[in-house]
Parts: C-alpha cells; sequence; structure tokens
C-alpha cells in the first residue's frame, strides 16, 4: 500500500480517507483503501479486516467484492507471499484475500481441522506491526476469557499462529462492514429502527469493554462488521429506487489493535479523524468517553448515510464542531496545550475563508439534521445530544444511554421474550 515502515502506531484507518469516498459518490465511490494525505502530522495507517471487502455467504441477495477475487500477493515491505492453496499450519487453507491494510492482508481460509470457513489475519513481518499484533491477541484473549459464553458483540479470535515469521489471528467470518454496505447500497441511510437494534448490540459490546477498563480507540464504521449482510432488493419509497435491505441487523466490533487498558500509557493521539472526540484534538487527555463521541459520530453517519466531520484539518474539524453542536465551552479552550488553536479566548477561525463556506454548506445545528421530528427521531437525537458532548465529565456513559428511552422498545422486548 506504500506506507512506510515507521508509520505503525495503529492499523486503524488512514485519516481523512473516508472524507474522498463521500466527496466521490456522484463519480461512483472511490476504494476506501486508498489512503488520503493530510496536511496534519496525525495519519494512521489503514485498517482491513474480515468481512470489509466480502460477503462471507452465497445465495440470494449476496455478492463477492471485486475485492475477493483472487489471492493478490506483494512481497514488497513484509508482506506475505501466498496463493490459493497455500496451507498454513498444515490445518488453514487460503481461499480468497478479503482486504488489504497497512499491518498486512486478511484471507478467507478453511479451517480444515473444523471443516468451516474463517477469516486469517496475516499479519507484515516487520517489528513495530508484529507488537501490535502481540498487543491485539492479548486484548482479545482477555475478551474471550471474559465473555467465555459469547454474550457481547465484539469478534471472537479463534485461534493464532505464526507461519513464516508473520502472526496470523484467526478469526470468525463475518460479513460486510458498515460503511462498507452503506457504500454498496449507494449510502442510503439507515432507518432510525435499524440504528436502535444496532446502536443497542454496540453499546452493550462497548459498556462490556468500558467495565472491564478497555477503551476501543477507533469505533467507525469500518470496524462494526455485519454476522451475515446477505439481503433483498426493495423498493425505498422515501429515495424513490430501489436498494439493499439487509436480513439480518446483528453486528460485532472488530479491531482490537489500538485498544487500551485503563492502567496502560495512553498515546496523545487516537481515533480516526472523523470520529476523534474534541479532547484528543486540543490534547486535554482521554479517557473511555472517547468512544462515546466516536459513537455519537457514528450514528449520525448511519442516520445521514454520510460523514459527519468531514474534514482534513485539526482546526476546521473543531470549527464544523460548534456549527453542528455550538460553541466549544472557554474552560476547554484555556486548558489546550494546542494554543495556536486559540485567539482571544475563541477557536483560532477565519469565517469569512473558503473553508468557512464549505463547513456552512456541509454542516448544520443537531436537531436541524432531523428528517421527520416525530417521537422516536427526537428520542435519538436527544441520545446523540448526551454523546456529543464536548466536556467528558457532562458526556453520557454507555451504561446510562443503554437506560435511554431511545432503546426502551428493545428492552420491553426483552422483558417479554423472558
Amino acid at each position: 500500500m506504500g506506507w512506510k515502515d515507521n508509520e505503525c502506531t495503529s492499523w486503524g484507518d488512514v485519516d481523512d480517507q473516508k472524507t474522498e469516498v463521500h466527496d466521490d459518490r456522484e463519480t461512483g465511490g472511490s476504494n476506501h483503501y486508498k489512503p488520503c494525505s493530510s496536511p496534519e502530522n496525525d495519519n494512521l495507517p489503514e485498517c482491513a479486516f474480515p468481512g470489509d471487502n466480502a460477503v462471507n455467504t452465497d445465495g440470494n441477495g449476496a455478492e463477492r467484492s471485486h475485492k475477493a477475487k483472487s489471492c493478490e500477493v506483494d512481497e514488497e515491505e513484509g508482506h506475505l507471499v501466498y496463493h490459493s492453496g497455500l496451507v498454513m499450519k498444515e490445518r488453514y487453507e487460503v481461499v480468497l484475500t478479503l482486504g488489504a491494510g497497512a499491518f498486512g492482508k486478511v484471507v478467507e481460509c478453511i479451517d480444515r481441522e473444523k471443516n468451516e470457513h474463517v477469516a486469517v489475519k496475516i499479519v507484515r513481518n516487520i517489528e513495530c506491526f508484529r507488537e501490535v499484533a502481540k498487543s491485539e491477541i492479548a486484548v482479545l484473549e482477555e475478551i474471550n476469557s471474559l465473555d467465555d459464553d459469547n454474550r457481547f458483540a465484539c469478534v471472537r479470535m479463534l485461534n493464532w499462529f505464526e507461519h513464516e515469521g508473520h502472526i496470523c489471528i484467526v478469526f470468525e467470518l463475518l460479513g460486510l462492514s458498515t460503511f462498507e454496505f452503506l457504500r454498496q447500497n449507494e449510502f442510503l441511510p439507515f432507518s432510525v429502527e435499524q440504528i436502535r437494534h444496532m446502536a443497542f448490540q454496540i453499546f452493550r459490546a462497548v459498556s462490556f469493554l468500558h467495565r472491564n477498563q478497555l477503551t476501543h480507540t477507533d469505533l467507525k464504521p469500518e470496524n462494526i462488521l455485519f454476522v451475515c449482510s446477505d439481503y433483498d432488493l426493495e423498493y425505498n419509497s422515501d429515495m424513490r429506487c430501489e436498494a439493499k435491505k439487509l436480513r439480518s441487523l446483528d453486528v460485532k466490533v472488530v479491531d482490537f489493535g489500538t485498544a487500551t487498558f485503563d492502567h496502560q500509557h495512553h498515546e496523545s493521539l487516537v481515533s480516526t479523524r472523523h470520529y476523534r472526540a474534541p479532547e484528543v484534538i486540543l490534547d486535554l487527555g482521554w479517557n473511555q468517553s472517547c468512544d462515546v463521541w466516536s459513537l455519537g459520530c457514528v450514528l449520525m453517519e448511519f442516520y445521514l448515510g454520510r460523514t459527519l466531520f468531514a474534514t482534513h484539518n485539526s482546526v476546521e474539524h473543531l470549527a464544523m464542531m460548534e456549527k453542528v453542536l455550538g460553541p466549544i465551552p472557554p474552560h476547554l479552550l484555556k486548558q489546550t496545550r494546542k494554543q495556536h488553536y486559540i485567539h482571544n479566548e475563541r477557536l483560532n477561525w477565519d469565517e469569512q475563508s473558503s473553508s468557512n463556506d464549505y463547513i456552512n454548506k456541509h454542516c448544520q445545528p443537531l436537531k436541524q439534521c432531523m428528517w421527520r421530528r416525530n417521537e422516536d427521531e427526537r428520542q435519538l437525537f436527544d441520545l446523540l445530544g448526551c454523546m456529543l458532548e464536548y466536556d467528558v465529565c457532562r458526556r453520557i456513559t454507555l451504561e446510562e444511554a443503554l437506560w435511554h428511552p431511545f432503546f426502551s422498545p428493545i428492552r420491553t422486548q426483552q422483558k417479554l421474550r423472558s
């Protein structure tokens, strides 16, 4: 993919590449693995995961992405050279390539021992990537141990091994990422009911992580995968077009390469750009609440069908936040170490600039984003307002969010079933 070997602080998506994807919608979209440079020196390497570019089943309404046609190989920069039919560890037979990223490749394999299809992440044989892989394995082993009956929607690691110097992590095979499904579905938004069903699972999973002193740090639609992304084609009366309707809305959270325990060192810069919390941008330090902000951005993307904060620049990002959410509290601006972002105790932003014109065109106050303004939408936007709170002391926790009235229909259903 052309990444320098020292760009290995994580394998989350490169900052800002998604801006390009959404901007290119009308011309057919762009490859969402394509890196996009940022003027800020805070790029994070890009990511791929089981299912990001391939559906795990065939049948009516299911399809394989063009990414999965063959096992493309790359001998450069520590990638494993492999081919369809290669058997690793005398057990895992390579079928096809699911995706690729800075960290290496993800392939679909047949587990000959269990006669089932799995996804194997093959990490580049470069020390910094090996270290991140070891960290992810430790987190996944902890998750497996704490959730041995698989109650929470976190991807299951099935095994790991080394092959010719490459760490290989075996996962259950999942479907498309929520972002890839949106892309293939012409960025038609999810319905409020669909968002409710997915959000409840995601919140439970990440709340489980938080209860066990773990922060994901890179929550985004690319890292939320459908368990199965089979679909039917139906006419969408709102958009007046034929659209894909998923048969199941079950999802799982993936990619724990940058997950951080409370007791571990906290890197100053975390999260992919568009989902990065204000306290991270302002270098105020962060905790588990940065995941809550990221999920607020994710739900808005599900609702709008586009990225909420589509930007390449930190100050512009903060200016977008102010357009959507109102002014950043002065006490946070006073505390920031990024004093060049501030002028006269306000955000250092030129409202006469062409960038400001872009913001005015693409951003509007949060409540004005509602389509129908019915009770379900009012509850969703009330919850989003609690999640997209600048001050971490006032931001809702996911444990609290699960008891928000927006999720009352799901809790009622659970009571009836029990």
